[in-house]
């Protein structure tokens, strides 16, 4: 598929009069702008091609959900229905995700691990919208109680878990598909519960947004195992986060890198 086939497709699948479009041929994207909003967003057409040589149309479904959604966020957001404090919460991102939005506003976050970093969003129900200073300042807010309010917050999600045996280790995965999954790691309550049913080395990943792992790990094959997990996932996810794993111990979370064959190595451990 070439660009502006992809760019033509995408435009029959959102045959919107609000919206306007605009193919940028030298940097192979297209700009996507909300004439009423006055706002918009971009998209790197190679990226969403080889996707869609991956999984065929349901890319295109995920990218026209993700494009529609976005901007019933940003109506929301314009007629005020985003403002209550039941709809904050905290989101993780890589340390590499960029600090400030796309019109300059910088971000509010808060240090997580040498990997993460947690951001914080308004929840709009299907998608969400990052709070930087601007919306922050619309929120009546000051940041400690923005941190204090998601801190809350994510007490109240599910942590349903499934559970995977695989050579003599035992792996948890939390997968609500909320957009949340992997902020249940900032759970001290959650995750100090599950330290009281591990046996053997306790670990924790968040490969990417919709995933967190915990894994039980009893010998060495489980961290070869671990590795090849968060890869895989860190690889699929459309929000990638780290394929590094933590190991959790004393209500700490410290990353590590894992060796194939061999036990991991905490990161200050590297020379």
């Amino acid at each position: 598929m070439k660009s502006t086939e992809l760019v033509n497709l995408l435009r029959e699948r959102m045959p919107s009069r609000q919206l306007e479009w605009r193919f940028d041929r030298e940097k192979d994207m297209v700009h996507i702008r909300h004439a009423a909003l006055q706002k918009g967003m971009s998209l790197s057409l190679p990226q969403v091609i080889n996707r869609y040589q991956a999984k065929g149309d349901a890319a295109i479904e995920e990218i026209v959900y993700t494009i529609t959604e976005t901007f019933n966020a940003m109506e929301k957001e314009a007629e005020g229905q985003l403002g209550s404090s039941e709809h904050i919460y905290p989101v993780i991102r890589s340390t590499s995700f960029p600090l400030e939005s796309k019109e300059g506003h910088k971000f509010i976050t808060m240090e997580h691990t040498a990997e993460t970093r947690v951001y914080f969003a308004l929840d709009a129900g299907t998608t969400y919208r990052l709070i930087d200073e601007n919306v922050l300042n619309s929120l009546s807010l000051t940041e400690d109680q923005l941190k204090e309010i998601a801190k809350f917050q994510v007490k109240k999600l599910t942590t349903k878990l499934k559970e995977d045996h695989v050579a003599g280790n035992i792996f948890y995965f939390l997968n609500e598909n909320d957009g949340y999954d992997a902020s249940r790691i900032l759970n001290e309550a959650f995750l100090k519960d599950m330290k009281t049913k591990i046996a053997g080395d306790m670990t924790v990943s968040v490969p990417h947004q919709d995933v967190l792992i915990i894994g039980d790990i009893r010998n060495e094959t489980g961290y070869d195992v671990l590795a090849q997990m968060a890869m895989h996932f860190f690889t699929n996810g459309k929000v990638p986060i780290t394929s590094l794993s933590f190991v959790y111990d004393k209500d700490v979370l410290e990353p590590i890198f894992i060796m194939a064959k061999n036990r991991p190595t905490k990161e200050n451990d590297k020379k």
